[in-house]
């Protein structure tokens, strides 16, 4: 088999999927792709189990919150082809008013605790999880402590008065 990289991968995942997938770029190296929710599982199963790409191991889920965008948050997804040490990276961007991607507990099992850290920090719906709760934070919490919504810090701390640091 052929050694694998970056314009290889972004081809066959083109050919595949043609306008449901659009290149972002290849920051260091990485070659980073973003599709729509309606897309993201069928471009999961085929990178997983295309006999030529192969990328196996679902390395991670996350999210990062864009509040000044339309598309507030981007669902981020880090695959990795153990045979020939490639990665690729996926995002979905949804509206903040509705983020809501499928499962991919559909494609790997272990997407399970990820989806639900990614819901407990950012509150992204993963349609069809089998056990969508918090598993960090306590159960009560009604916030989403990654959101950029947030100050950064308490502005009625003492402690970070400016009178302490001779100022």
């Amino acid at each position: 088999m052929d050694k694998l990289d970056n314009a290889i991968v972004l081809a066959r995942v083109l050919d595949k999927f043609a306008d449901g997938v659009q290149p972002l770029g290849e920051p260091h190296g990485l070659l980073t792709i973003s599709t729509d929710p309606a897309h993201i599982i069928a471009v999961l199963q085929f990178l997983k189990t295309d006999e030529q790409l192969r990328f196996n191991y679902l390395t991670d889920i996350t999210a990062v919150h864009y509040p000044n965008q339309e598309l507030a948050f981007a669902v981020v997804y880090h695959l990795h082809n153990l045979f020939q040490n490639l990665r690729i990276r996926i995002k979905v961007f949804v509206r903040a008013d509705n983020p809501i991607v499928p499962t991919a507990t559909t494609v790997w099992k272990g997407a399970n605790w990820m989806e639900r850290e990614t819901f407990d920090f950012y509150g992204i719906q993963f349609e069809g999880h089998p056990d969508l709760r918090r598993i960090l934070n306590v159960e009560d919490m009604d916030v989403f402590p990654m959101r950029k919504e947030y100050p950064l810090e308490d502005p009625n701390r003492v402690d970070k008065k400016d009178f302490y640091f001779g100022r």
